[in-house]
């Protein structure tokens, strides 16, 4: 195992570029099941779950082969259906092979995912809605155990405007019989990022990125080359260090309209912020406190919330932030407290104490986000901090340590003895 060690307070300065965004790119990944034809992507991150899901991909008969900074795909049609539990165990976005693998191969059995502990995420939406598509559906000893004569376009309303649910059944709907249509579906970038993709291999997708979305489905899909998205989590991230630190960065390589609301949040409580088409300047301020809650897209997103929390220990005055997404994400506050945050937890709300010193500590990640958190806290905190349990960090964070200390962080990656 791995951990950091911090050295703080530190100063940054420079230009930060952000990776290809890994949210994106597991239901693109996932998609290559729909065609027989070669898909390349482009510079594609060196993430744990791309990692694993490169893993399940092979497993289930694709050739995955490296193209310099990406990778080339090739599903033959006698793959295998099964995504058995030791591949999917660690990472959530397994699920999302479900859709494709019905549409094209009809058949599935998928184990029910693992991930991130932040509370419940059920796939009820994915499953209740394959089913009105013309899947049967059986849930047996931990597997979803799936299969179609050949699936069918439907209407279809979500519950909730619920990401992976409207990915999965995007995908699903682009090899069916007939016209899908989703309404309430979710709006995330991510969203529209897979269907240009889809539709870039001959789909028919209208609507995406709107809570409307219409797929007409087409006897095949063909191959191509595709770039994902640049992570916007990412992007928030850095420029919530910048920030943090009182320091002058750019954070390049995203649309800052993706975070119109992280970005209208941050001025609001008094950043000063340059934006861009392609990148975000941060400069030295002097922030105030703020209220925060999160929403779906466009609202502030689930996954900036721990990072805006390390940020509130900066500002003046108490802050509030509320988690409206899961019922299990502040498991960050009681490892920043080890750093002498002052956080106070009422329900899904935490009351944020601003300008308290922090100091440095070990500490210990959770899960991927409230890792960035802590990194974070430990820029700003007095002497060294250790955080162990990084690899929840490289789920989604690429070459954190080394582009933090490209900006002048005082910051190294080195072997642990934790067991």
């Amino acid at each position: 195992m791995e951990k950091l060690l911090i050295n703080g307070p530190c100063k940054l300065s420079g230009e930060v570029k952000v990776s290809r965004a890994k949210n994106a790119h597991l239901p693109l990944m996932s998609a290559v099941l729909l065609t027989g034809e070669k898909i390349s992507f482009k510079e594609v991150p060196n993430l744990r779950d791309i990692r694993t899901m490169n893993k399940l991909l092979t497993h289930l008969g694709v050739d995955v082969s490296e193209n310099g900074d990406g990778f080339d795909y090739v599903s033959k049609p006698d793959s295998s259906c099964e995504a058995t539990y030791d591949l999917v165990k660690t990472m959530r976005a397994s699920i999302f092979v479900l859709g494709p693998l019905l549409a094209r191969f009809k058949k599935a059995k998928v184990s029910l995912p693992g991930g991130c502990a932040i509370g419940s995420r059920p796939i009820d939406l994915h499953l209740k809605n394959l089913e009105k598509m013309g899947a049967e559906i059986n849930l047996e000893s931990g597997y979803v155990e799936a299969s179609t004569k050949g699936l069918k376009g439907a209407n279809i309303s979500l519950d909730f405007p619920s990401v992976g649910a409207t990915e999965n059944l995007m995908m699903a709907a682009s090899l069916a019989d007939g016209e899908t249509i989703i309404e309430n579906a979710a709006l995330e970038p991510e969203i529209t990022d897979l269907g240009d993709f889809l539709n870039s291999l001959g789909a028919k997708v209208e609507g995406h990125g709107t809570s409307r979305i219409v797929i007409n489905g087409v006897e095949k899909l063909s191959g191509g080359e595709y770039a994902a998205i640049g992570d916007r989590i990412e992007a928030a991230t850095y420029i919530i260090a910048g920030l943090m630190t009182k320091s002058e960065i750019k954070v390049s390589g995203f649309n800052p309209s993706h975070i119109d609301n992280v970005i209208e949040k941050l001025k609001s409580m008094g950043a000063e912020l340059a934006v861009h088409d392609d990148h975000v300047i941060t400069y030295p301020s002097q922030l105030k406190a703020g209220v925060v809650d999160t929403a779906p897209f466009p609202g502030f997103p689930t996954d900036v919330q721990a990072q805006m929390m390390a940020l509130m220990l900066t500002c003046n005055g108490t802050s509030t932030l509320t988690e409206n997404i899961f019922e299990n994400r502040f498991m960050h506050v009681p490892e920043l407290q080890r750093l002498g945050a002052k956080i106070n937890l009422k329900g899904k709300t935490a009351i944020v104490e601003g300008q308290v010193p922090l100091k440095g500590a070990p500490v210990m990640c959770t899960d991927l986000r409230a890792s960035a958190a802590l990194v974070l806290a430990a820029l700003c905190s007095e002497g060294e901090s250790e955080i162990l349990r990084i690899y929840h960090l490289d789920r989604g964070y690429e070459k954190l340590a080394m582009k933090l200390s490209h900006l002048g962080a005082n910051i190294q990656r080195v072997k642990t003895e934790e067991f």
